[in-house]
């Protein structure tokens, strides 16, 4: 039933996950299915809550039966008879209900245990989102590259025109050619950039590091924001676990005071006595059984109490270290939110410059057309065109890296 819960809060994240993205849902919903189906991290602590639930098993059970058995070397002589030797069964039992405090207290742990997968997913599903957003800003910055370095060729084309009929010098010629190197070799890096990411993003799937990871060709900001509730975090699985972990300091003092009640034991001594044989009566030679009862009882019960007081302490402690974490949850809310906010203006604000770029570009064209190009200012224009260009893709990327931390935090 655990694995079944898990399974639906996850497809029910999901579905939420997805709902403030764009067209790249699909191809990244695939990607997150993969990881979670196959990350060895996620596989390691659904292999810790199983054994944390096994654990159970073991500690439901009472004390071993003792057995003895002895010899007599030198054989009392009773009236009865000589002994000659003794078997003895012996078994303790807890008192009532301290089995069931033990199992109690395994299973809340088993519990806490359980948050540990969650949580490990929902990071994991957040590694994924950002990778994947930073190989779409690669690949976006890749293309806006090719495409400056081609207009550049057009520029350069344009250039040795005019140098040919003397409206341009050759060092035009070759601050485009320059500039074209220079473009060059940034799409380079970021090529190499590009694999090292797509390395990292197919660690984090558990497959080879060379399998190409398909990526969306454009990505925009959406019109509105998907609502958020701040009062979510309270249900955040990194909170929970810290409520479980309470509990299970709760549970290990109910153990403690049971733990601190006696013990019961019954026993059972049989002696083996041999016949007089100088004699005749009735019970002679009779063996001696004798069943037993005994009670441990704690009297120097300082060890209980001492547990007791590290619960109280264990339990304030796990009570501020939950308020630390909902603060750090809470600033890093806000900060992306704010973040997420940011990019969207800027986003807005690089659209716009880029179009007033565009705009400069087609009267530079036209001045060409009259004879009075400066390709001075082409490398100018084209300069901060490349640069918004570049911006808005970061502005892309940074609003989806925000939503993904906030669906991290909140869905």
């Amino acid at each position: 039933m655990k694995y079944r819960s898990i399974n639906l809060k996850l497809a029910l994240a999901l579905g939420s996950w997805f709902l403030g993205l764009s067209a790249d849902a699909q191809q990244l919903e695939v990607l997150i299915d993969e990881a979670l189906m196959n990350n060895p991290e996620i596989q390691k602590f659904e292999l810790q809550y199983k054994r944390a639930s096994e654990k159970v098993n073991e500690v439901n059970t009472i004390p071993n039966t003792e057995f003895g058995v002895g010899y007599f070397v030198s054989e009392p002589e009773t009236r009865t008879g000589a002994q000659r030797f003794k078997v003895s069964a012996k078994q303790m039992l807890p008192w009532f209900g301290t089995i069931t405090a033990r199992g109690n207290y395994v299973g809340s742990l088993a519990d806490a245990k359980y948050e540990d997968i969650v949580i490990a997913k929902r990071k994991l599903m957040a590694s994924v989102s950002q990778s994947y957003y930073n190989l779409y800003a690669n690949k976006a910055k890749q293309g806006v590259l090719t495409e400056n370095i081609e207009l550049l060729e057009t520029y350069e084309t344009l250039a040795l025109t005019s140098v040919e009929v003397g409206k341009a010098s050759a060092v035009d010629v070759l601050r485009l050619q320059m500039r074209q190197n220079e473009m060059q070799q940034l799409k380079d890096v970021l090529h190499h950039q590009f694999l090292a990411e797509q390395s990292y993003l197919n660690n984090l799937l558990n497959r080879d590091n060379g399998v190409s990871v398909t990526i969306i060709d454009a990505l925009d900001i959406p019109s509105e924001d998907f609502e958020m509730n701040a009062g979510d975090l309270d249900v955040h699985p990194e909170l929970l676990k810290y409520d479980k972990l309470y509990r299970s300091v709760a549970q290990s003092e109910l153990l403690n005071q049971k733990e601190s009640l006696p013990m019961i034991g019954f026993g059972l001594d049989y002696i083996n006595v041999d016949e007089r044989p100088d004699m005749s009566f009735s019970d002679n030679g009779k063996d001696i059984v004798m069943p037993m009862v005994s009670l441990s009882i704690p009297i120097f019960n300082k060890k209980n109490k001492s547990q007791t007081k590290q619960n109280e302490l264990e339990q304030q402690e796990i009570t501020a270290q939950k308020q630390e974490r909902l603060n750090t949850l809470e600033t890093l809310l806000d900060k992306v939110t704010n973040e997420r906010i940011s990019a969207r203006i800027s986003y807005a604000i690089q659209a716009k410059n880029l179009k007033q770029a565009k705009d400069a570009e087609d009267i530079l064209i036209k001045s060409y057309e009259t004879g009075t190009i400066d390709f001075n200012d082409v490398l100018d224009i084209q300069e901060l065109q490349l640069k918004f260009q570049m911006n808005q893709i970061e502005s892309i990327k940074s609003y989806y890296v925000a939503t993904t931390i906030i669906n991290y935090l909140i869905q």
